[in-house]
């Protein structure tokens, strides 16, 4: 099995990305409150294929800790390359539950999804040809777009989403190379396993705005969020996805970010900054 060798590996620790069509610079000053992304579903339409389509192993990103396959996925009248992380090569960690990583990064696109803030790239929990694991769609990213730069950026209005998202959803594991631009001029973020303990664990290099006040948007998204977390389909897609308590820990973080409404500090007593930080 080979390693693909594509440009959109750049950086990259393993999940999935889209292709795109057309150039547009990602790294343009964002100021200002970024342009929702049409409608016209397409993001449905990859869900459909992620689900029904077969699974085409082609080879593996060895740079990840856990299984992580290149494949392309089909379907009558449609393809696409995605990421598929089998269950079975999941690592086992000491601060997390052996076997929930890929279940996690689904709960992660779950709360991406409902509160508008589209960081994850479309991802479905489904069987596949190593047994049943993560499938998220693959995102070619922007070559001109520097990732070290983009991450040290405080003018991003996306970034920014994407810090706050992190902060919901309490991510350890924030690294440069899961940035993830594409050449549409969007910000994805990807491998998202380590995502909801209950133990405040945020480790990320999105630290600038650390002790900022939210912006308006970001404020306004948290309470689209908290009335989703209280009903369907959000709350029973977690609820398939996470313990109960990890759910309620979710849950009181909107609640805190929404009480004191600033980005939030790094921890005491964990590493702020994952290691490395590519």
């Amino acid at each position: 099995m080979t390693e693909p060798s594509t440009g959109a590996a750049r950086g990259r620790t393993g999940s999935g990305r889209k292709r795109t069509e057309g150039k547009k610079r990602a790294d343009k000053p964002q100021d200002a409150t970024p342009q929702e992304d049409a409608g016209d579903g397409s993001e449905e339409a990859a869900i459909a294929l992620l689900t029904e389509g077969t699974l085409d192993v082609e080879g593996r990103l060895v740079v990840a800790s856990n299984a992580t396959l290149y494949c392309k996925i089909s379907t009558d009248g449609a393809e696409a390359n995605c990421v598929y992380k089998p269950v079975a090569g999941e690592r086992p960690l000491w601060d997390f539950p052996n076997g929930t990583l890929a279940g996690r990064e689904v709960a992660a696109y779950a709360v991406s999804r409902a509160a508008g803030w589209n960081v994850v790239p479309p991802t479905v929990f489904r069987d596949g040809p190593f047994g049943p694991g993560m499938c998220q769609l693959w995102i070619d990213c922007d070559p001109d777009v520097d990732t070290i730069a983009l991450s040290r950026r405080a003018d991003h209005a996306r970034l920014r989403d994407m810090a706050v998202f992190d902060a919901v959803v309490n991510n350890a594991d924030r690294k440069i190379g899961h940035l993830l631009p594409d050449c549409d001029g969007h910000l994805y973020g990807c491998d998202h396993g380590v995502c909801f303990a209950e133990e405040y664990k945020l480790r990320t290099v999105l630290w600038q705005w650390r002790g900022r006040r939210l912006p308006a948007r970001a404020i306004e998204t948290l309470h689209k969020l908290e009335t989703a977390l209280d009903s369907d389909p959000l709350a029973a897609e977690l609820a398939g996805c996470l313990t109960p308590d990890e759910v309620t820990a979710t849950k009181l973080r909107v609640d805190l970010l929404l009480k004191h409404r600033v980005h939030p500090y790094p921890p005491e007593g964990w590493p702020a900054v994952p290691w490395p930080p590519y």
